[in-house]
């Protein structure tokens, strides 16, 4: 054929073309493969019952189905050919695709045989490349086609519809296409061009170990020197590739195996390497059984089969330790080569050949071994297929691909000059020695050498994209033109054009196609297609402790899926960004699962570390040392008691081998926290991900439910941690997280803020109980309700509730849970909103006990309004108060109140001191403009700085919380003035009741608890408290209101001096000293108010009375 038809024929165009729209193919048919073998995503059709038999019928008579005969058979074909022609189409299309690619393809090899081509893949490395791929998908076509069990159905059930619809057929594609149908004539020519390639490829570690390969100091004199190859592209062609033309190759071309020794050493060697190579993603093809059988059925193969069985065993029993040995050759080796480029970036210039050399071979031994792995079942030596130091290669693998992404302008800084002032002249000498030079080869190079001369450095320095495709597609034209038998210049005549002329394809790509180099050396996008052994491969680096550090590459291996995405098949690109999205998060998930889980475990133990330092511990220590004797009469530790480690005992280590737990836990958690901060971020399918907020997030979620669980909350026994002790955990807990944050990349800060935050909530972001909730529960439930029935007091003294000795009532110590520090340290954990919370529930049961007392006021409203009226009347009011009924539930309810109260009073002390210390620049302001408010203020400004200072825990006159919960209460018919009313005789309904306290043996008034066993002393803050939130709701004046009380109570508690009955007076005096406690607690009255209705005497008397009898009752127990 003449040159002129080979410049016609447009060889290198064709083979680009093809071999793209031939994966697409490929790809296209393996989809519909997937989706007819799945159930789930099967055609409609295919799985419904009414059609079997017509499927049945179709598949029987294909390809020679009579439509109009065969109306019982297809009947349900008939009844939905709309829906199958709507359905089907695409398939339909794909297998039309096949036959149209088979078409080109048989043109085009039948074109190239014609032309008498030359295939050698050291000099015309892309049309050698193009032609085997070519002939490798088309077979892997083929091939996936008689793998689809359904294509049959689906062409013959389309063909049937088209033909009811349209009454012909639309396409004749009654026949498969098979394999080894063809057998193009130059295979064997660019197949053994592959043997001193493949040869020196296929060495072992210990030959690459011996050849010092990758290594770049292995010379230091020749460090800078550019590392350089004849053949520059073959030194990253990928093995697996190889394997692919070697094994179909041979397949197609099997006769030169008998009669060329070197193609039968080159196959077999080949067959000496994998059991399985790849077709396309998931599917193989097993080499040995696939070759035998073929050879087997020929004649005169004999020993090829032999051959074939021998080439098997050696690979069951040599090729996995084989590999086992490169893959622990190439940890060494680019760890090293990773290692050296870090530090010196500027060597990736001369020596980015060697970088895309490891990326290739990593990726080629990690195929290896996922495929293998998938697929080999049964071996002697499983270890040889389980690599648990897999994650060190795939982390190398992405930590040089990151060094040439992040360098990428020291490549083309050194490419650019490498090309301008080398490759130009080079290439120039080489044009003007060539003896023959036709025109139009001659316009191409020479445009080669003005291209490469205009070059200069500011193109690099002004970020200009370079685009060289034009150029490496007229090098392959030209590789094209010079292959043909007839053309005037040959490639294989002058082998230094086409050496310098790879040389520039390789450097030109350095300067515009680094991704794509990357994407071509390195995809490990097969990973989406083997989930269960990238899985696998997951879980085991998590179990070993030196490969955690690792780990990152698995979900950094995610991004790779995007790659094996193809513009004909855009239905697949939606599954493959589930995949990856999915496996991604999943991957990261678990790492900061992991490193939350090793944080946790760390917090837990620098808790305890810390409980050891809680005063409650120095107790035993102090009682030892006060106890102790001599050395000869020492005390025995008792039986059962071991004796404790001092704080900081665990510190002390006489042999540096030993490993704590903790050790151990550090350990993890700095390889944790080297993974997880290896990257910032990285993208997967144009989605961003931030691997330190996974670990934020879960971080975030353990702290919470750690917070919950240190406060140890038992609703049935009803047991809680002491605050402070939850608090001293919870400080543990935040310091060592807060040591974290420069380590773990995570925002430690935030993680602690939100978490708190949570903490001060009822429920947490997940739905749970936090600790407000159970302290709130806590203190209501167990420590009030006591209070509640007498069995725990409020002693003032102490300013605590303390627990009085009764049998079988409570089980903890209520002054452990109630004092100031206690107050602090639950204001401290719960903060302002919880506080709040807190504070609402215990107005909710205040309201509760407010529309009780209602009730009974109601019920003697007549009798209160006479007593109102006739209070000074002492006859009146001797037959006026027995009429009065549920006197001592008013008393009662409203101790429960004043007890509410207090605690509540005290909360806010704990509250005002912690917000003090937090926050001193804010409360002298709130303090400030709280005094500015005067009476005569508007109420409703009131309320509102009474409640800003209510927040910071400032005790106020009028208790905002308590109007507003007052408030919120759904009055029945009644008007406003009656509630006012009911109000009004509700003090004086208390104030008539109070000396119905002295008949109760526990209204004494204790001078050591400065308060009564029965909590009558909390009667005074209920009162005041009370009766101002009720006139300030209805706008009345509540001083007034408190002088009528103090009036009718003095009244009362006088005439109870002239009552006869002892049992009634039991405790008279101690009762009077209510009085001053009414004031004490009140900014509304004063003693000279209560002088004018009550003597200061007789309080002084009462004061005398209880101090005496109280030394009395001491002196007299002391004696018992």
């Amino acid at each position: 054929m003449s040159l002129t038809s080979a410049y016609q024929h447009k060889l290198a165009e064709k083979l680009t073309i093809l071999n793209d729209r031939g994966q697409g193919v490929l790809i296209r048919i393996y989809n519909i493969k997937k989706t007819c073998s799945d159930p789930k995503s099967k055609p409609p059709f295919l799985v419904e019952k009414s059609m079997e038999s017509s499927l049945k019928y179709i598949n029987k008579k294909f390809p020679n189905i009579d439509v109009r005969n065969s109306t019982q058979h297809l009947g349900p074909v008939h009844r939905d050919k709309v829906e199958i022609i709507r359905f089907l189409t695409n398939y339909y299309q794909s297998f039309v695709d096949v036959m149209e690619f088979r078409d080109h393809v048989y043109e085009l090899l039948n074109t190239i045989d014609a032309c008498q081509c030359h295939f050698d893949i050291n000099l015309n490395f892309d049309f050698t490349r193009s032609y085997l791929d070519l002939i490798v998908t088309y077979t892997s076509v083929i091939l996936l086609l008689s793998r689809t069990e359904d294509r049959r159905i689906l062409i013959g059930m389309y063909n049937c519809a088209h033909e009811m619809l349209h009454g012909h057929r639309i396409y004749d594609l009654h026949e498969d296409p098979e394999f080894l149908s063809f057998s193009p004539q130059a295979v064997s020519g660019a197949l053994l061009s592959l043997y001193i390639l493949f040869v020196r490829r296929n060495q072992g570690a210990e030959q690459w170990r011996s050849a010092q390969l990758l290594s770049v100091i292995s010379t230091p004199p020749a460090m800078i020197n550019p590392a350089s190859s004849d053949t520059m592209a073959c030194e990253y062609l990928s093995m697996e590739v190889m394997e692919r033309w070697i094994i179909i190759g041979f397949l197609l071309c099997h006769g030169c195996l008998n009669s060329n020794s070197q193609c039968q050493k080159l196959w077999k060697l080949c067959l000496q390497g994998s059991l399985y190579i790849t077709l396309i993603r998931e599917d193989v093809l097993q080499v040995h059984k696939v070759t035998e059988e073929l050879f087997s059925s020929l004649k005169g193969y004999g020993k090829r089969v032999a051959d074939i069985k021998e080439s098997k065993e050696h690979v069951i029993a040599n090729s996995g330790q084989f590999h086992c040995q490169r893959r622990h050759f190439l940890r060494i080796a680019v760890k090293e080569l990773e290692i050296v480029l870090t530090d010196e970036p500027g060597l990736l210039g001369p020596k980015a050949l060697l970088a895309f050399m490891a990326l290739s071979f990593i990726r080629d031994e990690v195929a290896w071994l996922v495929r293998h792995v998938e697929n080999v079942t049964k071996t002697k030596t499983p270890e040889d297929y389980a690599d648990s130091s897999i994650a060190e290669l795939l982390f190398l693998l992405e930590e040089i691909r990151a060094l040439v992404r992040r360098h990428a302008k020291v490549i083309q800084q050194y490419h650019l000059q490498y090309l301008a002032r080398f490759d130009a002249l080079v290439l120039s000498d080489i044009i003007q020695n060539l003896s023959v030079c036709p025109e139009e080869e001659s316009i191409i190079m020479s445009s080669f050498v003005s291209t490469l001369s205009s070059m200069n450095l500011k193109q690099v320095d002004n970020g200009e994209k370079f685009e060289f495709s034009g150029l490496r597609l007229d090098w392959f034209r030209l590789q094209a033109y010079t292959s043909v038998a007839k053309a005037p210049l040959h490639l294989h005549e002058n082998p230094d054009l086409a050496k310098v002329m790879n040389l520039i394809v390789f450097h030109s790509r350095m300067l515009d196609s680094v991704e794509k180099m990357l994407v071509e050396t390195s995809d490990l996008s097969t990973f989406c297609f083997h989930l269960r052994t990238f899985e696998k491969m997951f879980a085991t680096t998590l179990e070993e402790p030196t490969m955690l550090r690792y780990a990152i590459a698995f979900p950094l291996i995610c991004a790779h899926f995007a790659h094996c995405t193809h513009e004909m098949c855009p239905e697949e690109y939606s599954h493959l960004k589930n995949h990856g999205l999915h496996h991604c998060n999943s991957f990261l998930e678990e790492l900061a699962k992991q490193t939350s889980n090793c944080v946790l475990e760390i917090c837990a133990e620098q808790r305890n570390l810390s409980e050891q330092l809680l005063p409650k511990h120095c107790a035993t220590t102090i009682s030892k040392a006060k106890n102790k004797k001599t050395m000869k009469q020492r005390q025995i530790p008792r039986k059962g008691e071991p004796e404790r480690d001092k704080p900081g005992a665990e510190s002390h280590r006489k042999n540096r081998s030993i490993v704590t737990t903790m050790d151990k836990l550090h350990l993890s958690l700095t390889e944790l926290a080297l993974t997880v901060n290896h990257v910032p971020s990285f993208s997967v399918f144009e989605h961003t991900i931030f691997p330190s907020e996974y670990v934020s997030s879960h971080l975030e979620a353990r702290l919470n439910r750690a917070i919950v669980c240190l406060a140890g909350y038992n609703a049935t026994t009803q047991e809680i941690v002491r605050p402070s002790e939850l608090l001293a955990g919870v400080k543990a807990y935040i310091g060592f997280v807060q040591s974290l944050a420069q380590f773990l990349g995570a925002d430690a800060s935030r993680v602690i803020r939100n978490a708190l935050l949570q903490q001060t909530q009822p429920l947490d972001s997940s739905g749970e109980q936090t600790i407000t909730t159970l302290y709130t529960n806590w203190y209501l439930e167990s420590l009030l309700r006591q209070a509640s029935n007498g069995a725990i007091i409020l002693s003032p003294a102490m300013q605590a509730f303390i627990s009085l000795p009764r049998e079988g009532e409570q089980n903890f110590s209520a002054e452990e849970f109630s004092d100031i520090s206690e107050m602090r340290a639950l204001a401290e954990l719960l903060g302002p909103y919880g506080m709040k919370f807190l504070s609402e529930n215990l107005m909710w049961h205040v309201t509760s006990q407010i529309v009780e007392l209602k009730k009974l006021v109601v019920e003697n409203m007549d009798v209160l309004v006479q007593i109102r009226s006739n209070f000074s009347k002492p006859d009146l009011m001797a037959s006026l108060l027995p009429q009065l009924t549920g006197a001592e539930n008013v008393l009662k309810r409203m101790t429960i109140i004043g007890v509410i109260l207090s605690f509540r009073a005290m909360a806010q002390e704990g509250l005002r001191e912690v917000f003090s210390s937090h926050c001193p620049f804010l409360m002298g302001p709130i303090e400030s403009l709280k005094e500015f408010v005067t009476p005569d203020t508007d109420i409703k400004v009131t309320l509102s700085v009474f409640e800003l200072a209510s927040a910071a825990g400032v005790g106020c006159d009028i208790d905002p919380a308590l109007v507003a919960a007052i408030a919120n209460l759904k009055a029945d018919t009644s008007s406003p003035e009656e509630e006012y009313k009911v109000a009004c005789l509700l003090l004086i309904f208390i104030a008539v009741s109070l000396p119905l306290l002295a008949t109760d043996p526990s209204s004494f008034y204790s001078i050591e608890k400065d308060g009564y066993n029965n909590n009558i002393h909390c009667l005074t803050k209920a009162i005041i408290q009370v009766s101002a939130a009720l006139f300030t709701l209805y706008n009345k004046n509540i001083e007034t209101h408190l002088k009528e009380f103090l009036v009718v109570a003095s009244v009362s508690l006088l005439q109870l001096g002239q009552e006869t009955d002892k049992l009634k007076t039991r405790n008279r005096e101690s009762i009077s000293l209510l009085m001053r406690l009414v004031v004490e607690e009140s900014s509304f009255l004063t003693l000279d108010m209560l002088e004018s209705c009550f003597p200061y005497v007789l309080l002084r008397n009462a004061y005398r009375e209880v101090s005496r009898a109280f030394h009395l009752n001491r002196v007299a127990a002391s004696t018992h």
